[in-house]
């Protein structure tokens, strides 16, 4: 969306010296292009801002300065932006330094969130400290700044979270944990709010402006059962009620509006606890969900996983295995079993797992590792490729669930890539 300086669609953009007087009128062409491919749904809505483009049009037509933009119109502006597609976005942005600072303005994507319009764009990192993005939408790759360079950060456990229109990447340096935020707004990296609790290995979803991270492990390697809440607007978290059970290496999603942290590692247990969690945000209670991890072949889970210490090998097998593969779609719960390469769905009424399809035969992982399994709007998708050594190349395969249908995988896109996902996250906005 945004790019070099400002905005991902390399453009040049107009000289700061340009007649304001023009913008209405370039605004009024762009925007007309835009809204060919999706109308205003509310008729009086669309009527107002085109009485407001003719009206400026008129007034700016002969004058060398052109009126203020008062509140009214950014209103309406943002309104008729919040329809328009975020491919368009970078050419909008072009027009002038009017339509700049509206793109940059994060109100348009709370005003696209309150009307239910919600794009998505997939970012991966198949190479230390460097991240790729996909849209969807547009097909195209769109370029990430690179990540500034620290070797213990490099090495170290990262996890990532799309949140609002930020990427968070969690990791540790030298001296303490740090988390690393990139805006589609400036396109750019800086240092984010440190977390009341610094951790690693934890469980994180998203739904909307606020996401919530629950379990991994403390700076002494301490599992945590506690839990917070960030939120993108105001860049601050916010402690919650603790889990019942602290974990580690857990994966979580929000479906039907509510978090769920799901299997883990556990406090004085060596292998992968079966149950799982959910959080409701309004009453702010967390509620035991027994026997809610997928069954994966191999693993030696049982009942609730809670009881009893396991053997080295058993300790050293489950820490090996990736967290849980899971994603929702329509509020719809898929669990991908990377060792029997298939996808089951979860049937929240019985709290059993079925069989849908398999995964796309061409993805590989080690132990789960490596491949990455999300949701992207009304779609799964699973991002990776073969192993290959030397180069390789990275693929996005993605499928529409229906019900009583079998999985049928068709690949986005794929390029010249390392195989192998170090970290995934996609962002709706």
């Amino acid at each position: 969306m945004l790019e070099a300086p400002s905005y991902l669609v390399s453009r040049d953009l107009p000289s700061s010296c340009e007649e304001e007087s023009k913008w209405i009128y370039n605004a009024h062409c762009v925007l007309q292009l835009s809204l060919k491919k999706r109308f205003l749904d509310d008729k009086e809505e669309e009527s107002s801002t085109r009485k407001m483009f003719k009206s400026h049009s008129h007034q700016g037509g002969g004058d060398q300065q052109s009126p203020p933009i008062t509140k009214l119109d950014q209103n309406a502006l943002l309104n008729c932006l919040s329809h328009c597609s975020l491919s368009d976005f970078g050419s909008i942005a072009s027009t002038n330094r009017t339509f700049r600072s509206l793109i940059k303005n994060s109100e348009l994507y709370r005003l696209r969130r309150a009307k239910g319009i919600v794009e998505h764009w997939i970012y991966f990192s198949c190479r230390l400290l460097e991240w790729e993005a996909y849209d969807p939408n547009g097909d195209r790759w769109l370029r990430v700044p690179k990540m500034t360079f620290n070797e213990c950060f490099m090495c170290s456990d990262k996890e990532s979270l799309a949140v609002g229109t930020e990427l968070l990447v969690f990791g540790k340096e030298i001296m303490a944990h740090v988390i690393y935020r990139y805006s589609i707004l400036t396109n750019a990296w800086t240092s984010g709010m440190q977390m009341n609790v610094p951790r690693c290995l934890f469980g994180s979803a998203s739904l909307g402006e606020v996401a919530v991270i629950a379990g991994g492990c403390d700076p002494r390697g301490q599992i945590l059962s506690s839990a917070e809440v960030y939120n993108s607007e105001t860049g601050e978290w916010s402690v919650i009620p603790s889990m019942n059970k602290a974990r580690k290496m857990c994966s979580s999603v929000f479906m039907d509006g509510r978090f769920y942290v799901i299997g883990g590692i556990g406090e004085g247990n060596s292998k992968m606890l079966m149950c799982g969690e959910v959080y409701d945000l309004k009453k702010r209670t967390w509620t035991l969900i027994p026997n809610m991890l997928p069954e994966r072949s191999g693993s030696s889970g049982g009942g609730g996983g809670e009881q009893g210490k396991e053997s080295s090998a058993a300790a050293a097998a489950a820490a090996s295995e990736a967290p849980p593969l899971v994603a929702v779609v329509k509020d719809e719960l898929y669990a991908a079993n990377y060792a029997q390469q298939e996808v089951r769905k979860y049937d929240k009424r019985r709290n059993v797992w079925n069989r849908v399809g398999s995964l796309p035969e061409r993805a590989s992982s080690m132990n789960g590792w490596g491949m990455a399994f999300r949701a992207c709007g009304d779609q799964l998708v699973v991002v990776g490729g073969p192993r290959a050594l030397g180069g390789g190349f990275i693929e996005i395969n993605a499928c529409v669930p229906r019900d009583g249908e079998s999985l049928h995988w068709r690949v986005l896109a794929s390029k010249p890539s390392g195989s192998f996902v170090y970290n995934c996250a996609v962002m709706g906005c």
